[in-house]
């Protein structure tokens, strides 16, 4: 059957080993691919010269369509956007994902841009395929943001469509191998939902899904989960969910769905504690013996005044240790994410924090932690209050693309203040490496374990940073033995410039 024309589908490159194959493009692919279209994905992450296939594929295009995150990822999709501008003029460019999402008009200033699909864009970018090859104007097209003669408009939103409604993503372009051969494992990046109930001050989601929970069935999941294992031997499926947990008796469904099937395989998700907490120890275990290998969540912090100012009044400090007992119980590792330097967070505020964290390291060794400095992302509620601090706010593409992620755009984190928080940071990881360590020591070791650890602690307990020998000794350890500890022999997170 003859298709009706060509769209190409383009993710930029980002920071890090890729996981799978962009999810939100397959998911493009799969409804454009229904109505008959031809679809052509690129992925930066494994494809050297995605700028050379772009402008092939671009001579009998239809259209292409770019997903944009906030961040380094802009400037791939700037040079490609502008690459395409200058050889073919007609050619219209979509902006699609996070970023032109939260910011369409923004967006849509650029030249470059022709239009931009915000939100859920799976039924939109058919609609929009549709009126560019019947050479219709984007009028009325729902979730459109679109320039008519050097206007730039904004259609009214689309009404979110039911995850079960969707197909299923169209897995079948993923060249699995190359991404293997990138990250060093088989796995996938999957959603069995999308949105969050909660509404935290720093985050984006909830300005993307407003706070609504949309979630494929449990049947629906445990057969696609074990199929895409099975068809492409993948070892590992990594939740995208906001929150997997928010409906507990279809997370619970899943697991028991996963391990009915006798297809073994890891997977992993994120959640809040409090969702976990709900859980009976037997169903957590019931997670681990599924697979779930890791959870991830988004504590923040243990003082009750900086969980309020971020509008988290559902964390309790008492559910992350029950998180970390009942993860502990069912051989489950957990990442818990921390955030310093939230607007009104004091430096006692950070001492219970670290203080209460490292508490949770020493009694289970299968937490790690993820600390963060605060980054103020496009969109999130606090903005107002983040201009009247003195917070500069990007504007445009290229300003957005010069912020590096976790970049410190905090006017009240600056110099000694800057400097001692980063050495408090490093005493927590390093302190928190030594509780997550398990293995039988030698006696030198255990010794020098102990010279470092109990002034460590002490710091956590005193905030006190001043003459950072213990750092110095970790930097030693680090050159002595190619970043493995000569204490725990494991790798040493990486100290940041200057921080000693």
């Amino acid at each position: 059957m003859l298709t009706r024309g060509k769209v190409i589908l383009f993710y930029p490159a980002y920071d890090g080993p890729p996981l799978g194959a962009p999810l939100c493009l397959l998911a493009l692919a799969s409804t454009l691919r229904r109505a008959n279209f031809d679809v052509v994905v690129i992925d930066a992450a494994i494809e050297p010269d995605y700028r050379t296939h772009i402008e092939c594929e671009a001579v009998d295009a239809l259209c292409i369509g770019i997903s944009v995150l906030t961040g380094p990822m802009i400037k791939g999709a700037i040079e490609i956007a502008a690459a395409i501008k200058s050889v073919h003029p007609w050619l219209p460019i979509i902006f699609g994902g996070w970023h032109p999402t939260l910011l369409p008009d923004e967006t849509l200033s650029e030249p470059f841009v022709d239009v931009v699909v915000r939100g859920q864009g799976e039924i939109t970018i058919v609609e929009v395929a549709e009126a560019l090859l019947a050479k219709r104007s984007l009028d009325g097209i729902a979730g459109v943001s679109w320039k008519s003669r050097g206007q730039r408009k904004h259609n009214v939103d689309r009404p979110v469509e039911p995850l079960d409604a969707l197909p299923v993503p169209a897995f079948d372009l993923t060249d699995f191998d190359a991404y293997e051969k990138l990250s060093g494992a088989r796995k996938i990046g999957y959603a069995t939902s999308v949105g969050c109930p909660y509404a935290c001050n720093y985050c984006t989601d909830m300005v993307f899904y407003k706070r609504r929970f949309n979630a494929l069935s449990a049947e629906r999941v445990v057969s696609e989960m074990t199929d895409l294992v099975t068809r492409y031997r993948i070892q590992e499926v990594a939740l995208l969910d906001s929150n997997f947990p928010v409906n507990l008796g279809r997370a619970l469904d899943i697991a028991r769905g996963i391990l009915a099937s006798g297809v073994k395989f890891r997977w992993t998700f994120q959640a809040s504690t409090d969702f976990l907490c709900r859980m009976s120890e037997d169903e957590v275990r019931l997670l681990g013996n599924s697979g779930v290998s890791h959870m991830g969540f988004g504590t923040e912090s243990t003082s009750e005044s900086v969980l309020k100012l971020m509008n988290k009044r559902h964390q309790r400090v008492n559910e992350m240790y029950e998180t970390a007992r009942k993860a502990n119980l069912a051989g489950i590792r957990v990442t818990f994410n921390l955030i310093f330097g939230y607007p009104g967070e004091t430096e006692a505020d950070r001492s219970i924090t670290f203080q209460t964290m490292s508490d949770i390291a020493r009694q289970f060794p299968n937490v790690s932690f993820s600390p963060n400095i605060f980054t103020p992302y496009p969109g999130i509620p606090i903005w107002p209050q983040l201009r009247e601090l003195g917070v500069p706010e990007p504007h445009g593409l290229q300003e957005w693309m010069d912020m590096p992620l976790g970049a410190n755009m905090l006017p009240w984190l600056k110099g000694k203040e800057l400097e001692r928080l980063e050495r408090m940071v490093e005493y927590f990881l390093l302190n928190s490496q030594f509780c997550r360590q398990t293995a039988r020591l030698s006696r030198l070791r255990r010794a020098v374990k102990f010279l470092i650890q109990t002034p460590i602690r002490w710091r956590l307990r005193s905030s006190q940073s001043f003459f950072p020998w213990e750092l110095w000794l970790a930097r030693l350890s680090e050159r002595l033995a190619l970043r493995r500890s000569l204490v725990t022999g494991e790798d040493l997170p990486k100290l940041p410039a200057g921080a000693c």
